[in-house]
């Protein structure tokens, strides 16, 4: 059974690895909901109970499906949802929103969709630049006094809006990418949410796929109703600079007998007992597999290694996360 962290300083007991849904509606290719179902329940009964959707995926799909999944499980779950991404049914992207208001609105709407009376952690997905974050964690925290959330989560928040944010309510947990691939928390972000006692739950821990090393050339990323080819890491020029520290990856996992994939998940488990990987994946082989990563053994000669290949408070990644890193909090 996996093991469970304590999450923040007065948060819930999670699972050392968390599931994300995201892939289960959209951005990574085709979907097959029986089989995401299966993937959830899978996930809890191998002792998985943290579990992440966002009101956007789908958009608005992914929360119902969750929903559908834990419905007999509830009481097994921490359950984690996101609001600020704007989009319509038709999938377009409308902005971010932090404005009270807002807050309030999308807290209910996702209570219904998921078909629970609670949210156990509600993120802010991204911050809104327009919305003082006082305001957002204001209406944030008024939604916890009415019992509609347990816990408050910012995701990609800078330093200094963690700041202001936890001198308005308790921050649980902040979400942000960090991954062998993505090291760049490591500078100011890491070193804020420890002394404000906040646990990280780290999101994209295998680089969207790209640290697993099922990719071999830039055109092996699917374009069709799959958001990967428009990153610039997965682009010509820069894929072929990333693929070549995926081969030094996949040497030392092949010296340690597990994947490419075990061995970026069992790294961040190094990291500290306040962090919490976030793998998504839409099938139970791939689940079956990361969970895997609980048992690899890493030392200091391995771990030295990967910091020789990429750089602590950087990473080895050649292009940015997103185009024009949209919608990242600069504080």
């Amino acid at each position: 059974m996996i093991e469970l962290r304590k999450l923040g300083k007065s948060g819930p007991m999670v699972s050392t690895l968390a599931l994300g849904c995201m892939g289960m509606s959209e951005f990574y290719g085709a979907t097959d909901e029986s089989e995401a179902i299966a993937t959830i329940h899978q996930a809890v009964d191998r002792g998985i109970n943290f579990i992440d959707t966002a009101d956007m995926y789908g958009p608005f799909t992914n929360e119902r499906l969750v929903g559908r999944a834990i419905g007999d499980r509830r009481d097994r779950v921490v359950l984690a949802t996101k609001f600020g991404h704007m989009r319509g049914t038709d999938g377009a992207r409308l902005g971010i929103n932090g404005r009270p208001e807002y807050v309030r609105k999308s807290c209910d709407a996702s209570l219904e969709r998921l078909g629970v009376d609670y949210i156990d952690i509600y993120y802010q997905h991204r911050v809104d630049p327009e919305t003082p974050i006082e305001e957002t964690v204001g209406a944030m925290a008024e939604l916890v006094r009415a019992g509609k959330v347990r816990y408050l989560g910012l995701s990609e928040a800078a330093a200094t809006t963690i700041r202001r944010a936890s001198a308005v309510h308790p921050i649980t947990a902040l979400q942000s990418e960090y991954s062998l691939w993505s090291r760049e928390i490591e500078n100011s972000i890491l070193p804020t949410i420890r002394e404000l006692s906040i646990g990280l739950v780290a999101y994209a821990p295998l680089g969207r796929g790209f640290l697993t090393g099922r990719f071999h050339r830039a055109e092996d990323v699917p374009a069709a109703m799959d958001t990967r080819s428009g990153l610039p890491r997965f682009q010509a020029g820069n894929f072929e600079q990333n693929i070549a520290q995926v081969e030094k990856l996949k040497a030392i996992a092949s010296a340690l007998e597990c994947s490419p994939a075990q061995l970026a998940i069992a790294w961040l488990l190094t990291r500290g007992d306040d962090i919490v990987p976030l793998f998504g994946t839409k099938r139970r082989t791939y689940l079956k597999e990361n969970l895997a990563a609980i048992a690899v053994p890493l030392g200091a000669k391995e771990l030295a290694e990967l910091d020789g290949i990429f750089i602590p408070g950087r990473g080895a990644a050649a292009g940015d996360r997103y185009p024009g890193m949209r919608n990242i909090d600069r504080g």
